[in-house]
């Protein structure tokens, strides 16, 4: 069986993300906090497409030169740069699809995070434990990528591509996300399963082909390790972030106002002031001076 790249995305994700809105809408007119949770997911959601076309347009067109993968006859209209047109429609119909799957479980609980007492001020040791798990996520990346096999080329740039997002939502919320963490992980877990399973049709069926050169082998009923683990980290991507993002919105309360900020500003520019203050009132040096003390 053939399908073009368009044909794929006609077949495989339109039909889930219209049928995931309606269920969505619907839900959304059956109560206050369902609706408020709509409009929270869907501008978190418009976030994280942007910023999923920015971060990722580099990274694809770095590797599909490399021939890490490359994709089958007439699968594809047109490409922009070395990436095909397609390519950048999934950036983003996957976050689509995963926000919708997302918002289908309701709010994770505001209550949840009061009663926890997880406040947008965390301890800085919880902030410094998510940053030492990304930058040993990023770690990782660099080892893979730089040791010199081209067996772990494609799994290196993938991990090494992913550390720095993980990094920025672990640092700024991972005592919130563990505390729901079965939401986030369910969330997580229904569009990577879908995912995974239309990606090994996709390679079954010639639609793309991943380079046996550029990955390590390894294979989850088929669909080779590097393929599940992009699908993975990108959908954590976007269920962190919105559930992230949904979290400031909630407790907004507790953001600095423009007026705090700008005490801030001028408590940290008072030492400064002072400074320049002793430099103009010290007097200056008298050579003259100097010289009758020495006679």
């Amino acid at each position: 069986m053939t399908l073009s790249y368009l044909e794929f995305h006609a077949a495989f994700l339109c039909p889930p993300i219209l049928a995931l809105g309606w269920l969505a809408y619907r839900r959304a007119e059956s109560s206050q906090a369902r609706r408020r949770w709509s409009r929270r997911v869907g501008t978190g959601l418009a976030i994280i497409v942007a910023l999923a076309v920015v971060y990722t347009t580099p990274w694809t067109n770095l590797l599909i030169p490399q021939g890490v993968w490359w994709y089958g006859e007439g699968v594809v209209r047109g490409t922009l740069w070395h990436t095909p047109l397609e390519e950048y429609l999934f950036f983003v119909l996957q976050p689509i699809l995963t926000a919708l799957v997302l918002v289908q479980f309701g709010p994770p609980g505001s209550e949840r995070s009061v009663e926890l007492g997880l406040k947008l001020e965390l301890p800085g040791r919880h902030r410094i434990a998510g940053c030492c798990a990304g930058l040993t996520v990023i770690g990782l990346g660099w080892e893979l990528l730089s040791s010199g096999s081209t067996e772990t080329y494609y799994l290196g740039a993938l991990v090494l591509w992913a550390g720095p997002i993980l990094t920025l939502q672990w640092a700024f919320g991972a005592p919130y996300l563990w505390a729901i963490r079965r939401f986030v992980g369910v969330a997580i877990a229904l569009p990577t399963l879908y995912l995974w399973f239309a990606d090994r049709l996709a390679l079954e069926w010639g639609l793309w082909i991943i380079s046996e050169t550029h990955t390590t082998g390894y294979a989850l009923a088929g669909l080779p390790l590097e393929e599940a683990l992009f699908f993975l980290a990108t959908n954590a991507f976007v269920v962190q972030g919105i559930v992230l993002y949904a979290w400031v919105v909630e407790r907004a309360d507790e953001l600095p106002s423009v007026d705090d900020l700008r005490r801030i500003g001028r408590r940290s520019s008072r030492p400064v002031q002072r400074v320049e203050t002793n430099r103009e009132t010290e007097p200056e040096p008298n050579p003259d001076a100097d010289s009758a003390d020495a006679r």
